[in-house]
């Protein structure tokens, strides 16, 4: 069982900035996948991914204004988000997949793992 807690999220105006943050409860060398994704309506889109080897893989949507890292001693993994539009207004989730690498854009209920979600809002 992996807990995961996000944070980060506000409300920002159009062109600005948010770096979410995600902690995990345990991190692991086995391969997995950690990832971004958000939720609008009942809509969920992965928009960022990250394995243990530390490759990015990315949503059209955001490729060029979002970057995803982690660090694992803190076991945490990152969302810095710029340019923000107001399409990206969502909530926003941290998941977790095992036994994977590579492009880890999973469709969101793939991953096994997730935490309560962090609200990002852009006002334009």
């Amino acid at each position: 069982q992996v807990q995961l807690q996000e944070s980060g999220g506000d409300s920002v105006q159009s062109g600005g900035s948010l770096r979410l943050s995600c902690v995990a409860s345990a991190y692991t060398s086995r391969n997995y996948c950690l990832a971004w994704y958000r939720e609008v309506r009942g809509k969920y889109e992965t928009v960022a991914g990250i394995d243990n080897e530390g490759r990015t893989t990315y949503a059209d949507s955001v490729t060029g204004r979002f970057a995803i890292s982690q660090d694992k001693a803190k076991k945490t993994v990152y969302l810095e988000m710029n340019a923000l539009e107001s399409k990206d207004t969502a909530m926003y989730y941290c998941a977790v997949l095992f036994g994977v690498k590579g492009n880890c854009l999973y469709h969101s209920g793939a991953y096994k793992f997730r935490g309560q979600g962090t609200q990002v809002t852009v006002s334009s």
